[in-house]
């Protein structure tokens, strides 16, 4: 692959990446709103203002690439959102809904290190070391948010292990029998 095409790889992943990154930002208070446990809660607005320092690192790339940001909708980031706001409208309550925001988020978290570990590798390789220490940043970040979404999991899952099932009607049948619902995993 000639260096040029490689660069129209790159900023295509680029885009792709401010995509998710700008869904991201809209969604992040809907989770934080969601979450029963005060520390995933302020995590997730933490997370907030980190994504907004990482749509703002992109647009800086941008600028030296003398692109524009917009133009691509990553639909994988919109699946994993789609997916996020179907698990907070579950019926699950406190610590099993946490359990499950936090497996939502991750999910994100995994997709974004993914992405950037991506243009990570294009940005060396077509020699862009001001962008690869901009995206290296954003990539620390995202693994810090991932091994601290494991270590509020830790807690927050033996909690729900511990809850009662509040998704379960009287009788032991599923309140969210009849097709409507996630899938067993």
């Amino acid at each position: 692959m000639r260096k040029d095409s490689l660069r129209r790889l790159y900023v295509d992943e680029l885009r792709d990446l401010y995509s998710a990154e700008i869904q991201l930002v809209k969604a992040l208070p809907k989770m934080a709103k969601t979450a029963s446990n005060a520390e995933l809660r302020q995590t997730f607005e933490e997370h907030l203002r980190q994504t907004a320092e990482q749509v703002s690192r992109l647009e800086q790339i941008f600028d030296l690439l003398e692109e524009k940001p917009t133009g691509r909708k990553c639909l994988g980031m919109e699946g994993l959102v789609k997916e996020a706001a179907e698990t907070m409208q579950e019926k699950y309550g406190g610590a099993v809904r946490d359990a499950a925001i936090i497996g939502a988020a991750q999910r994100v978290e995994h997709y974004e290190i993914a992405g950037y570990g991506t243009v990570r590798a294009f940005a060396d390789l077509l020699g862009e070391n001001q962008h690869v220490s901009l995206i290296d940043q954003t990539l620390a970040e995202e693994k810090q948010a991932d091994e601290l979404l494991t270590q509020l999991g830790e807690g927050i899952n033996s909690q729900a292990a511990d809850q009662e099932d509040e998704g379960d009607e009287p009788n032991g049948r599923d309140s969210n029998a009849g097709g409507k619902g996630r899938r067993a995993a």
